[in-house]
């Protein structure tokens, strides 16, 4: 089974619906609710979500049967009267399996409960593998992974590189050479598990708005790694773009007397900013100098996109050693510099708060936003 969120759809359910999914839709919204803000009583259920008692009461009772929920007790402090009883997720009643192929030089996987902890992780060497050798690469890595938990699993969710269609196929991923690889569909056979693939940046996107600390404004994740892309989040929904190639800012050129991009085109924002030529780069020369400049031509390529949306915060997700300083800096004064103030009055420039772990935590998302319809 695969699967993948449509174009502007929230990314959690708001109110009740008149259709024949109503009573998944309402499930959904308990899951929400239990997973945002913790144990609540049936009562308590019932005034959030707008649902009648009644059905709180049957919904949490199948919920329970299916062990995705668990009766924890009385609150420690009651009004008087028969206490509640509250109710919670089950954290560790399923687990999640997540891969990141983000990462330069390996692929990484971790094994996750329902609220995002990690319970196990696991890496391959990437050794140079491209093309289908990648693709075994995957597998191999999902395989391993499943088998690190004695827990019924929920799903596979990864985060890949490149333009990623709503299907799961990778339509273009030019630093492990594919290009329309139907890399869920593959690993769905081959683990006979629901795989649910999104581009690495909106995963980190998802990620952050569900269990880092992202606000209510727009929201877009600069993921740096073997490759520069983005996430972006706006009014609750992950924005896709016309060909699903929304946030490809690392392929913009803006040094057309620069470097060869692996796409081919000249002086892509990749290639100043990916991983392993920043890591050469500045151990040529002086690091604050370069990381500085590199920070300003960012600040250049992005105050357009923050002009233009809007946007609230803008995470940088990558190794926190060469984002979070001069570069950082470089790229928020360049920014407010570009932008009227109307646009940036209140822009929060960032890393993230879940570090190497937002990919993993924002695959495990795309599995309970399409399995039980939380986020």
């Amino acid at each position: 089974m695969t699967s993948s969120a449509p174009v502007g759809r929230p990314l959690r359910p708001h109110g009740k619906l008149l259709q024949e999914d109503t009573r998944r839709h309402h499930r959904s919204l308990l899951l929400q609710q239990l997973l945002r803000e913790g144990p609540a009583s049936r009562a308590d259920l019932s005034r959030t979500t707008g649902l009648t008692r009644v059905t709180v009461s049957d919904l949490v009772g199948e919920l329970v049967s299916a062990g995705l929920v668990e009766e924890l007790g009385a609150p420690a402090v009651t009004r008087v009267g028969k206490p509640p009883t509250l109710v919670g997720l089950a954290p560790d009643s399923s687990h999640v399996i997540a891969i990141d192929l983000s990462v330069s030089g390996r692929m990484t996987g971790a094994v996750l409960n329902l609220t995002g902890q990690v319970r196990a992780r696991h890496e391959v060497a990437l050794e140079g593998a491209h093309g289908d050798d990648a693709v075994a690469l995957v597998h191999r890595l999902a395989h391993e992974l499943i088998a690190m938990t004695e827990r019924p699993v929920l799903g596979v969710g990864v985060g890949s590189p490149g333009v990623v269609d709503a299907e799961g196929v990778v339509i273009d991923a030019p630093n492990l050479a594919w290009r329309d690889m139907p890399l869920a569909a593959g690993l769905a056979e081959d683990l006979d598990l629901p795989v649910f693939v999104a581009n690495d940046a909106n995963t980190a996107a998802l990620g952050e708005h569900t269990f880092g600390d992202a606000g209510e404004g727009g929201l877009m994740v600069l993921l740096v790694g073997t490759g520069v892309g983005a996430g972006l989040v706006l009014e609750g929904s992950l924005l896709h773009g016309h060909t699903g190639a929304a946030g490809e800012i690392g392929h913009v050129v803006v040094d057309p007397e620069g470097e060869r991009c692996a796409c081919g085109r000249i002086g892509c924002l990749e290639t100043l900013l990916a991983v392993p030529r920043l890591r050469r780069r500045i151990a040529e020369g002086d690091p604050v100098a370069h990381l500085t400049c590199v920070g300003e031509q960012l600040g250049a390529a992005l105050a357009p996109v923050v002009g233009t949306l809007n946007l609230h915060e803008l995470l940088l997700s990558g190794p926190v050693d060469l984002l979070d300083g001069p570069l950082r800096e470089a790229a928020e004064r360049v920014l407010r510099d570009r932008t009227m103030p109307v646009s940036s009055t209140g822009l929060v420039v960032r890393t993230s708060i879940l570090g190497d772990d937002v990919v993993l935590v924002g695959a495990a998302v795309l599995v309970l936003a399409g399995q039980l319809g939380v986020s």
